[in-house]
This record gives C-alpha cells, structure tokens and sequence, in this order.
C-alpha cells in the first residue's frame, strides 16, 4: 500500500499529556464537588472524547459531564495546556517523514484551538501540512468526524491516507472512514485495542522503520 498522508493523533502518540490532563480533571471534578477517579481510570481519559470518559468513567449525567467539561477548560486553556511533552524521538520522525515526501496531518479529538497551541509551545506546527481537530462548540465530537474532516480538506482519498494512534479510537475511527491505521504501544492503549492496525509500532523509531523502506533497510 502506497501512503501519501499520514493522519497523527496527538495525546499519547506526538506528546504525553497526562500532568496536564488529569489535573484538568481534578479540577473540574473539586468544582463539582465530585469525586476524582484513581490514577490508573484517570489514564483512560486520554485519547477519547472527555464527555463520553466524564459520563462512563464519573458517573455523570449528560448535563453535568457538559459542565465537566467547561470546567476542565478553565484550567486546560491556562495551564494544563503546557503541562505536557513531546515523547523523546518525536521531533527527528517528523522531520524524517517529511523529508521523505509524506503530507503529514494532526487528527486529534482534542479541540483545534488547543492542539495548534501545543504544537506552537513544542516548535512541531512547522511539520504539519493541515490541523483537525474538535470545536469548542460541539462540532466534530468523534475521532471518525475528524478523520473524515481532514480527508476532505486535504483532498486525500482515503487509500492514501492512514491514520497514527494510541487508543482504539484512532483505529475504529480510520475503520469508519475507510482508512488503515497503526496502533502505537507507548501512549496510553494497550495491545489489544490494535487488533485491526496494519501495524503496531513499539516506540518512533520502530513507526519510522515502518513508514521509510530506506529506513528498514539501513536498521537491517
């Protein structure tokens, strides 16, 4: 399969986020006199949406889990943001794939507004052809409306895409969208949640020997 754009998730594949996050989280849950979740529910929440992780993961209504949200903003947008890095070797398979002639895109469910901030602060924005993402007002809730977004606005038919994850998300939603995905191990899935990736990738050097043939053959 000849892949021209690749679609990268953002938390748990390009940056770990988890300070920022799950402090977010803290917040809103201490505004809504709620309980906050132990460490290992709280790595749940990263990858998919928030208000579908707030409802299964808190127990709250609909109503609430929205104003979950709106919470988790205040503190997101004004420090959570930061508290966050790129993962060690993220930058050179950026600049690798690049070089190579990929058209390199950001699907992440995390609102757009955010994302391109994060990228901005890690000096990444410069790699990306294109940034999807959610809205802040709703719109494009699922990593599939994302997915399908970016496809359409960079013209890519989807057997040239594939989509780059660490959850089951990333996969399912490539599925939706009639696209292959890989699943990477060191964000924040598991193994068996890539049972339909085309490949699994252990760190990013083990992506970039997958996704640059020369690569493979100067490692062998």
């Amino acid at each position: 399969m000849q892949y021209t754009t690749l679609l990268f998730d953002l938390d748990g594949t390009l940056t770990d986020p988890y300070e920022g996050i799950t402090n977010a989280i803290a917040y809103a849950l201490r505004v809504l006199e709620r309980p906050c979740p132990d460490g290992h529910t709280l790595r749940k929440f990263i990858g998919p949406p928030l208000l579908e992780s707030f409802e299964r993961y808190c127990a709250l209504s609909p109503v609430q889990a929205q104003e979950a949200l709106k919470q988790y903003r205040v503190y997101f947008s004004d420090k959570g943001l930061f508290e966050n890095r790129p993962y060690d070797g993220i930058a050179s398979l950026l600049a690798a794939l690049k070089g190579h002639g990929y058209r390199i895109v950001l699907a992440t469910s995390k609102p757009e507004v955010f994302a391109r901030r994060i990228l901005e602060r890690f000096e990444l924005i410069g790699y990306f052809d294109f940034i999807a993402g959610s809205l802040l007002d709703g719109g494009r809730p699922t990593k599939a409306d994302v997915i399908a977004y970016a496809l359409a606005q960079t013209q890519t038919p989807p057997q040239c895409a594939l989509m780059i994850g660490d959850r089951i998300h990333d996969i399912q939603g490539a599925q939706q969208c009639g696209i292959d995905a890989v699943g990477v191990l060191y964000g924040y899935g598991t193994r068996h949640e890539f049972d339909d990736a085309v490949y699994i990738a252990q760190d990013p050097a083990s992506l970039e020997r997958f996704l640059i043939p020369c690569a493979q053959k100067k490692e062998g």
